[in-house]
């Protein structure tokens, strides 16, 4: 994006390395991460609040909801307002809210262990081989926030500072998924839950302020996630005098319901983000990053250290884009 100015998203990107069809692979692959992404915030917050109020159902014009499947209705009814926003420095503050939730769940959760009584006690098996492509694509799904690079950069006061926010966030992130890894299998071994909050006893405080401060992070982070599909439908429907699409509230309202409907289809949160992490986010923020860069670089032309070591990384990302996918859409399949 410094190299070229015209470029201000990531499908402008693949248009520039691949023409129009890079373009419109690109876009697809984005949409569809970002749109399962913030699928699945819908299924953590109804995984949570069913754990917290097990019994609770509600019944609708005579047709009676299950407690998990109102849930993800109601928390989709709070994030609506959020993604009727169209201005990203409002939800930037909107986002800031999810680091301090993170902060907050680590500190329940580790109290839970010390003074709740689970303690760091658990064990089970060192090496779970079966389990590799799973932890592959979860580990892909963690860092897979690429497709949104090009939005937050464009949206920046201070772009020269890009780099240092990026660092700083990857480095928050992994030390924030490396202590509740350690601390969930320390607390359960290898019953530890797709969520961590799923195996926490619902009658102490601690427990608590964990499964409800988890459910900020889906409500902060859902419109920014959905923020570039917004914006790819949105310039679909723009009028040829380029005023602001009048289809716009329509397109945002319509986005929430179909994955609502999604999140209710497939309710499996550690599948469906496995399955995100080696198809979609592999696909999007290994794989496509590195092809367009040896096309735009001009890197592929010579054999040096830099297209080895890139070389690898797309193999290794082919490698478990294919087990990680297959692994993750048997397991959906026997649940269904």
């Amino acid at each position: 994006m410094d190299f070229d100015p015209t470029i201000t998203s990531y499908p402008d990107i693949g248009d520039r390395a691949f023409g129009t069809s890079g373009r419109i692979l690109v876009s697809i692959f984005m949409t569809l991460e970002l749109y399962l992404v913030a699928t699945g915030f819908l299924i953590l917050a109804g995984d949570n609040l069913h754990n917290l109020l097990p019994d609770v159902n509600f019944e609708f014009w005579g047709l009676g909801i299950g407690g998990k499947q109102s849930f993800v209705l109601i928390v989709a009814l709070l994030i609506l307002p959020t993604v009727l926003l169209k201005k990203m420095s409002i939800l930037a503050y909107v986002s800031a809210s999810a680091v301090l939730a993170s902060l907050v769940i680590i500190g329940s959760i580790f109290w839970a262990a010390t003074y709740d009584g689970i303690g760091f006690h658990k064990s089970g098996v060192v090496v779970n081989w079966g389990g590799i492509p799973t932890s592959f694509s979860l580990y892909a799904f963690c860092y897979c926030a690429h497709p949104v690079f090009p939005t937050l950069y464009t949206s920046m006061n201070k772009q020269k500072q890009f780099s240092k926010v990026m660092l700083l966030c990857f480095l928050f992130a992994t030390i924030t998924y490396a202590s509740i890894a350690a601390m969930g299998y320390s607390m359960f071994g290898s019953e530890v839950e797709s969520q961590i909050t799923l195996n926490l006893p619902t009658g102490n405080f601690s427990s608590k302020l964990a499964i409800y401060t988890t459910l900020i992070n889906p409500i902060a982070k859902y419109s920014l996630m959905m923020t570039p599909v917004i914006n790819r439908l949105e310039e679909r429907f723009q009028s040829n005098s380029n005023k602001e699409s009048s289809f716009s509230p329509a397109i945002r309202i319509t986005l929430v319901i179909s994955s609502v409907i999604v999140a209710l289809t497939i309710p499996f949160f550690g599948y469906l983000m496995s399955l995100v992490g080696a198809f979609l986010s592999v696909t999007a923020s290994v794989l496509l990053p590195c092809l367009c860069y040896l096309k735009i670089s001009g890197t592929y032309r010579k054999l040096g250290f830099e297209l080895v070591i890139i070389g690898l990384i797309v193999l290794m990302g082919i490698l478990i884009l294919v087990t990680g996918t297959y692994t993750s859409l048997i397991e959906i399949i026997r649940h269904l």
